[in-house]
């Protein structure tokens, strides 16, 4: 009994972080604009050129496939895993299977997020990239202080 116990526990905590990454990914990204998305921010604060906002809308449209994909294995996890407490009632293999198989598709959204940060930074002129950084490294402290979690995170 006590395993069953230890084991869902185990099981709703990964649920539970792997929910916490996906809605700190999708999190604003400062208290100043709350609303908006950084994507947004950069349109809004940045003074985009016509080149820069249609290379930026090419780069939003590249990440959201690749981001829905990764939600879309997270979430697969996330019943894999249901489906394992459910039927096992233990800590068993194959719930600990689901559990590594949630947090690669999480890490993997974190570092194509981190990856697509960098990818819209490129694509700035010197002085926007100063703005820019700032704005991130504030989402960043403002979403754990410091030790931020990153889903969604950008």
């Amino acid at each position: 009994m006590r395993l069953v116990i230890v084991g869902t526990a185990i099981g709703l905590f990964a649920l539970a972080a792997g929910y916490g990454g996906a809605w700190l990914h999708g999190r604003t990204m400062s208290a100043a604009l709350p609303a908006q998305s950084l994507h947004e921010r950069m349109h809004l604060t940045l003074n985009l050129n016509a080149s820069q906002n249609a290379k930026l809308h090419l780069l939003e449209a590249d990440f959201k496939v690749e981001k829905d994909r990764l939600e879309g294995e997270m979430a697969a996890a996330n019943r894999e895993l249901a489906d394992a407490i459910g039927a096992d009632k233990a800590f068993t293999p194959k719930v600990q299977a689901a559990i590594d198989h949630f947090h690669h598709a999480m890490g993997a959204l974190q570092k194509v997020s981190v990856e697509h940060v960098f990818d819209m930074r490129a694509i700035l002129t010197p002085e926007q990239q100063v703005e820019f950084d700032r704005q991130v490294r504030d989402a960043l402290l403002a979403s754990g202080g410091a030790n931020p979690d990153g889903q969604k995170a950008p």
